[in-house]
């Protein structure tokens, strides 16, 4: 794996991040993620993972941003689309088997009938024909395929160069990485690094209006972006349809309710005492057991 395939895969993690965080801008204004840059359990790492964050934003803005911006000036826009179309078709050869992975034969038979619409109709993906015919695209990976299956996706963790991860998404991150138009030319190294880059270029091209509206509107990007990353992260697992997740109050003792005051057992004679107010005084507990019958009166004659 190239140098150069694996920021290729950190444009990927990005994109789709960076479309879910823009997404998510008209949904969460006023609120203060200075108060949230403590994660708890799903971010322990916080502190390495801004370090790295700032690292990946340094490189993006003095690389890979620049080199986008004159891209999108110099290249035509049809030479554009017909590059991203030649990406995404491998991408959604790599969907189709993950779709069959997660036992979704209906899914797997449509992004395959995809791949091969756009191969042969398509000019080798340059053109997506099937779009119009009804096909539609439907993202998968490895990392998604292990959630499926009930694997989860442990602390949030930023990967140098790659960007937002979690355990789960970083053990499945170098086969993901590894499905490329860089496959056709492997045994020619600077071709291969030739494609990467052009990969790259394509996909942070993509994401330059989306990353201006995330620093204009974002307090915290780092928090923004890595509560973005969860939420759109499991809902791909559970297809847009995730359970509730559990109270976070649920396992704190100090939340938890006052258990309930028994009813009050009737006394003998069918009367029931008055409950006692919380702020009475405690009073002594009368002794269990059976109350003594008191003893029969003496018989005989009395004087």
């Amino acid at each position: 794996m190239t140098f150069l395939a694996l920021v290729r895969a950190l444009s990927r993690v990005v994109a789709a991040l960076a479309v879910a965080a823009a997404a998510g801008c008209a949904t969460t204004p006023g609120v203060d993620h200075q108060d949230r840059r403590s994660a708890g359990p799903k971010d322990p790492y916080e502190s390495v993972n801004r370090k790295v964050f700032a690292f990946n934003d340094t490189l993006d803005t003095y690389a890979l941003k620049p080199v986008a911006t004159a891209y999108n000036k110099v290249v035509p826009s049809p030479v554009r689309t017909g590059i991203h179309n030649f990406f995404g078709n491998f991408s959604d050869a790599w969907s189709a088997v993950n779709q069959l992975l997660q036992g979704k034969p209906g899914d797997a038979g449509t992004m395959t009938l995809r791949v091969l619409t756009n191969t042969t109709l398509g000019m080798a993906g340059l053109f997506d024909p099937a779009t119009r015919l009804g096909l539609e695209r439907k993202p998968e990976d490895l990392g998604l395929t292990l959630g499926h299956w009930g694997l989860e996706p442990g602390p949030y963790l930023v990967l140098p160069l790659f960007g937002a991860s979690d355990i789960r998404d970083g053990l499945a991150l170098p086969f993901d990485t590894y499905v490329s138009p860089a496959l056709l030319v492997a045994p020619k190294y600077w071709k291969e690094l030739g494609v990467d880059a052009v990969g790259v270029i394509d996909t942070r091209a993509g994401l330059l209006g989306a990353s201006q509206m995330l620093d204009e509107l974002a307090f915290d990007r780092y928090t923004f972006l890595r509560d973005a990353y969860i939420t759109r992260r499991r809902s791909l697992v559970y297809d847009g349809n995730p359970p509730d997740l559990p109270d976070e109050d649920d396992d704190d003792p100090k939340s938890a309710p006052a258990p309930a005051t028994p009813p009050s057992q009737p006394a003998p004679g069918g009367v029931t005492p008055a409950p006692i107010p919380a702020s009475s005084p405690t009073l002594p507990v009368p002794p269990t057991g059976p109350v003594p019958t008191p003893p029969p009166p003496a018989s005989g004659p009395q004087t």
